[in-house]
């Protein structure tokens, strides 16, 4: 696997992402796959939050599977749940590319894709006969062109096309580059979304978790009205944290987007502990900066229940899970 991560690095990230997973899927078509990997009950280590039982507590984050064409191949490599997504109602480019960036030096990335996908009901069309035995999120967006309250319609339109096949789901308002969305941490448009979700679940009766991930460059002022308001919107937990728009945690950044990787560690770690110690009760998944074992335990230790990675699995492969699961 190690060789492969080296060749991948030869061509430009967007296409060294989609080549890497298209292999991971022509490993596993040839019954290939597992001969790489460790069996998947050495990762066991069960936890079982809202009814759901994670296998273990380290997840895939949003944006590796946008569109839920790889997740037979990601729950063969040991993940105890896989957060598909960012999806939107209707499917679009994102932004122009060059749209990715490495800096190998930092163990970073900058990516402004502009949740590029195709569409929720692509998504829907390839999780809703599977079975899984890990946990499936799908994290849920609105799309580039839709203004004010038509966001709003987005999210609870990719609600009720998703929450019937999949275990739980992500309302992102904290990408930073779709104009205009992180504007949705305003508790009032908040309200909104939540309020139309809610109705949703109370019409289907149904009780599935619904997490909002969050942005780590929101003010004091405006996490502490998150927090205040959590109980309130019925949100069951935070994703801690979405990527940076702080070009100074990464030394010699010259790209626009959002920064994710080790400079995002620390960041992301001060906002997971300042949520923790403000209100223990919130339910918290630690995301941002995940390389190793340490980093894992990090997250845990400062108040997450659960870990998800990307950037450090795009940059190290798959031997990441096993590094961090059983070493």
């Amino acid at each position: 696997m190690k060789a492969f991560i080296k060749i991948f690095r030869f061509f430009p990230p967007e296409t060294a992402h989609h080549l890497a997973l298209l292999s991971l899927k022509i490993l596993n078509k040839v019954k290939l796959l597992k001969l790489f990997l460790p069996t998947i009950k050495d990762f066991d280590n069960p936890k079982e939050y809202f009814n759901l039982k994670f296998r273990n507590t380290l997840g895939v984050a949003a944006g590796l599977d946008k569109n839920g064409d790889y997740v037979d191949e990601l729950e063969l490599l040991g993940f105890g749940f896989i957060e598909l997504g960012t999806v939107t109602p209707k499917p679009q480019e994102g932004n122009q590319k060059p749209r990715v960036f490495r800096y190998l030096n930092q163990q970073a990335v900058v990516n402004r894709l502009g949740f590029n996908n195709k569409g929720v009901e692509h998504l829907v069309s390839k999780i809703k006969n599977k079975k899984y035995d890990a946990v499936i999120g799908v994290n849920i967006g609105a799309n580039k062109e839709s203004t004010n309250d038509q966001r709003i319609d987005d999210y609870a339109y990719c609600f009720e096309k998703v929450y019937k096949y999949c275990d739980y789901v992500t309302v992102n308002i904290s990408s930073p580059n779709t104009p205009k969305l992180r504007k949705l941490h305003n508790p009032d448009e908040l309200e909104k979304i939540f309020k139309r979700i809610n109705e949703i679940k109370s019409t289907n009766q149904i009780d599935i978790p619904i997490f909002l991930k969050i942005s780590p460059d929101e003010s004091e002022e405006t996490i502490l009205k998150i927090t205040n308001i959590y109980e309130t919107l019925e949100i069951n937990g935070l994703i801690v944290s979405n990527t940076s728009i702080e070009k100074d945690i990464l030394e010699g950044c010259s790209h626009e987007g959002g920064i994710s990787g080790r400079p995002l560690f620390k960041k992301s770690n001060q906002l997971l502990k300042r949520i923790h110690e403000s209100d223990k009760d919130i339910f918290l998944i630690g995301v941002g900066g995940v390389f190793t074992k340490e980093d894992y335990r990090n997250k845990l230790k400062l108040g997450a229940s659960l870990v998800q990675i990307y950037t450090g699995f795009i940059l190290e492969g798959p031997a990441i899970i096993k590094n961090i699961l059983l070493k």
